[in-house]
């Protein structure tokens, strides 16, 4: 027989550690922001970047936000 609400619980347990595990391990979504970060950086010219900084971030220079663009 068995089947009980004990041996339920416990299998679930053990099939959410599973699913833990293997979406912990992967980098893809990370990889992906990085790679928008980096295409925005390296396509985006030096007016879109000043206007950016100037809408988002109001107390930071530009250089901060867009290294890139050092003088």
């Amino acid at each position: 027989m068995g089947g009980g609400n004990g041996q339920k619980a416990k299998m679930a347990r053990e099939r959410n550690l599973e699913n833990k595990k293997t979406a912990k391990g992967s980098q893809l979504e990370a990889n992906k922001k990085a790679m928008n970060i980096q295409t925005f950086m390296c396509t985006t010219s030096e007016v879109k970047c000043k206007e950016h900084v100037e809408a988002k971030h109001p107390k930071a220079d530009i250089v901060t936000c867009f290294p890139h663009l050092k003088k």
